[in-house]
């Protein structure tokens, strides 16, 4: 009974608390509507300000905006207004401007239909009085046609004849009064130019020699030079084609050569061969060929040295290479070279003077004697020559000519060939300036070596001791030693029956063979 009385109680709890608890979970449930509720007015209300706080806000923008617009438009049409004031006022001047050209224009046109008027009156009184003028002349020529007995074609014709015959007269006279003071003025205007272009180019002159002095510090040298049995002196004679004299002159060997490029290599050659202190046949052929190496390369650079100073561009490498070659070339004496850097300057001088083409002029004058340059002999003048290298490398029609025309053996055709013409003279009649006895003595010695190499098997000729020596080297493969011989007195022959010459020559032909093996 007991556990049914619990059991019982416990199912009353159970249903008890089962009821308080929806009564409480109901009474939870409207307290929660009801605040729900009221949070939702709440909301609702707030929702309600802040639209109408936006609403506010949005329309206060606009009335804004609104404003802003408006005032924008309305300077806008201030500024259109401004703008249509400014036009209408321009048009106004334009118009006021147009009525007082108007008024100008008919104002001036009426002046001018006034003069207009006067000046038809006026022509109208000269057409009268010209008539009236014809009509006197008419009675005038009338009645000095019966006084004279002449028509008046013949008495024009014979006023006009006599007035022809007049002015012939004068006219001749004043031609002849014209000629004479255009000779006068022109030989005066022509020595004043050659007297102010001698004057602005002075040169100092130096005489070509044939000898050159090598300077030796102790006379010790002197035999190191000639060498065992002389074979040193021969070696160096032979190779460069330079008579050595070895005398008792103290602390100087003497070079001899009619060659201005042999001396000069030969020269070199004993400067470096003394310096070096090797002196001996093989090491002399080396030195000597090599210092014609550097001759050829130092007579390149006088010869761009030299159209560098004068101003001269665009000439042929081998002119070029010609015009360095002048320093080892004399005419009659005078250093070519020299003599064409001179020429060169006076024929600038003179056709600036007289306003031609001075570079021109220049070059010309440069390149007049590049025909006695070659060493090979010729048949032609060295003018002729000299224009015949001038064309084959490409110069002007009127340096051409004026190299060929500058002995007359062409003619003329423009006006630098007279100015190289006389500046050639200028500068060759310069007091010490040339010596025609040295230039025949290097003529008759070239020839001298001419003769030796018109043989076969010459390989090289030399004219020494002052042409008293004819030293001849010829090729062993070619001649033997009995042609040797015959060879000699063959050249000597040909020489006695050609050439004139002062004493004896000698001839002295030279064979050497060599046998050159090398040990590897």
């Amino acid at each position: 009974m007991d556990i049914i009385t619990i059991i019982i109680s416990g199912i009353v709890g159970i249903a008890a608390g089962f009821a308080i608890a929806k009564i409480i979970e109901k009474s939870n449930i409207s307290n929660l509507i009801k605040n729900a509720k009221k949070e939702a007015a709440s909301i609702l209300k707030d929702a309600n300000l802040e639209a109408e706080n936006i609403k506010k806000d949005k329309i206060l923008q606009a009335k804004e905006r609104f404003i802003e617009l408006k005032s924008e438009h309305e300077q806008v049409i201030l500024a259109r207004d401004k703008k249509v004031a400014e036009v209408e006022k321009r048009v106004r001047d334009k118009e006021s401007q147009v009525s007082n050209e108007l008024s100008k224009a008919k104002k001036v046109n009426d002046d001018f239909e006034s003069k207009t008027q006067e000046y038809n009156n006026k022509i109208e009184v000269l057409d009268k009085k010209q008539t009236e003028v014809d009509k006197l002349h008419k009675s005038q020529l009338q009645q000095l046609e019966v006084i004279s007995g002449l028509s008046a074609e013949e008495a024009k014709e014979q006023l006009v004849e006599g007035l022809k015959a007049e002015a012939k007269s004068k006219a001749m006279s004043h031609i002849q009064d014209t000629i004479e003071e255009a000779k006068l003025t022109a030989q005066q205007e022509a020595k004043k130019i050659i007297i102010n272009t001698i004057q602005r180019v002075g040169t100092e002159e130096a005489v070509e020699n044939c000898v050159s002095v090598f300077n030796i510090e102790s006379d010790d040298v002197k035999g190191r030079i000639i060498g065992r049995e002389g074979r040193n002196i021969r070696a160096l004679e032979a190779a460069t084609g330079v008579e050595i004299i070895v005398d008792d002159t103290p602390e100087a060997i003497i070079l001899s050569c009619f060659d201005p490029v042999r001396r000069e290599i030969a020269r070199l050659s004993l400067h470096k061969l003394v310096t070096d202190g090797r002196i001996h046949p093989a090491r002399i052929e080396e030195v000597v060929a090599k210092t014609a190496k550097q001759i050829d390369d130092e007579i390149i650079e006088v010869g761009k040295r030299t159209v560098i100073d004068l101003g001269i561009h665009g000439l042929h490498p081998e002119l070029i290479k010609v015009v360095g070659r002048m320093k080892y070339r004399s005419s009659y004496g005078q250093n070519l070279l020299q003599h064409s850097r001179e020429v060169s300057k006076l024929c600038g001088i003179m056709a600036a003077e007289l306003g031609l083409n001075v570079k021109l002029a220049k070059r010309a004058g440069l390149l007049h004697d590049i025909g006695k340059v070659p060493d090979t002999e010729s048949d032609l003048p060295h003018a002729l020559l000299g224009m015949q290298w001038a064309e084959k490398y490409g110069e002007k029609e009127e340096v051409c000519n004026a190299i060929g025309a500058h002995h007359d053996e062409i003619e003329m055709k423009s006006l630098l060939s007279p100015i190289v013409q006389v500046c050639d003279a200028i500068s060759g009649a310069r007091p010490g300036a040339r010596r025609q006895v040295l230039d025949s003595y290097i003529q008759r010695l070239k020839d001298l070596e001419e003769v030796a190499y018109g043989f076969s098997g010459v390989k090289n000729a030399y004219a020494i001791q002052a042409g008293r020596e004819l030293r001849v080297i010829v090729e062993s493969e070619k001649v033997s030693d009995d042609n040797a011989a015959n060879l000699s007195f063959e050249i000597s022959q040909k020489i006695q029956t050609e050439m004139t010459y002062p004493g004896q020559v000698k001839v002295t032909v030279i064979r050497e063979t060599r046998a050159v093996n090398i040990a590897k």
